[in-house]
């Protein structure tokens, strides 16, 4: 029984040890001196889904992630690097769905047709059925 409860105690306790001890990168939580680099890196970090998260940009989140992405993002907008340029390169490094800036690929044009083509689709359920009453 004592084997059987240390086993659970170590089961329950391993998520804490996935938990990472080092300090949060050094532009994680401050901003850059120049108040127009700071107003491009808050709005590109807006514009950034954080990896760990999914649902928060990578301004909002806490994650440990997050910080390291704010960190970049800041390290490269002080070293003169464009922010198109930036998201452009990680979008390349993790795909589109990191951005919530919306993309026009051709992989996408259904998530553009797609409301239109339910309203349509209602608008013609709603048409069939105003004439059926009509009739009956």
């Amino acid at each position: 029984m004592k084997k059987v409860a240390f086993l659970l105690a170590l089961l329950i306790a391993q998520p804490l040890h996935a938990d990472s001890n080092l300090p949060p990168a050094y532009w994680a939580y401050r901003q850059l001196p120049d108040a127009k680099q700071e107003a491009k890196a808050q709005a590109l970090m807006a514009e950034l889904r954080c990896l760990v998260c999914q649902g928060q940009s990578i301004a909002d989140s806490d994650a440990e992630l997050a910080g390291d992405m704010r960190d970049l993002v800041r390290r490269r907008i002080a070293a003169g690097e464009k922010p198109s340029a930036i998201r452009g390169w990680l979008i390349q490094r993790y795909g589109t769905w990191i951005s919530y800036k919306p993309t026009d690929e051709p992989a996408a044009w259904p998530l553009w047709l797609a409301p239109v083509a339910l309203l349509l689709a209602g608008a013609w359920l709603i048409r069939r059925r105003i004439r059926l009453k009509a009739k009956g």
